[in-house]
């Protein structure tokens, strides 16, 4: 596993029960605006690893459950959320804002690794 998978594995580890983040967030708080898609990546390369990574948590910047294709099936993202304590309605997040954990503001020292790609390839 490289060192930015990791250092977002890092980050999503630590998102509490209850509470979800996005894919940019995660990115900001790694130092780049851009980089979501990437988080996007490392969540669904997640569900091969042997470790546990709670990637259900991590949802689109509106709330929206856009990950849940890459679970065992459609509705289990939505389940592991709604065991936790969310609502969802048409795939997304009720009271979205009163779930949402930033990493930036949560984490006592956010990592200050800096995520260099290039948008316009949409590469890792």
């Amino acid at each position: 596993m490289n060192e930015l998978y990791q250092r977002i594995y890092d980050i999503v580890r630590q998102i509490p029960p209850g509470r979800v983040t996005s894919y940019g967030a995660i990115a900001a708080c790694l130092g780049s605006s851009g980089g979501a898609r990437l988080v996007g990546w490392a969540m669904n390369a997640s569900h091969h690893l042997p470790c546990t990574i709670p990637a259900h948590r991590v949802v689109n910047r509106h709330g929206l459950l856009t990950g849940k294709h890459h679970f065992g099936t459609p509705g289990t993202m939505q389940e592991l959320l709604e065991s936790e304590g969310l609502t969802i309605v048409d795939d997304q997040i009720v009271h979205f804002a009163d779930h949402f954990w930033n990493p930036a503001k949560e984490l006592e020292n956010p990592f200050t690794f800096r995520i260099d790609i290039d948008p316009k390839k949409e590469q890792i």
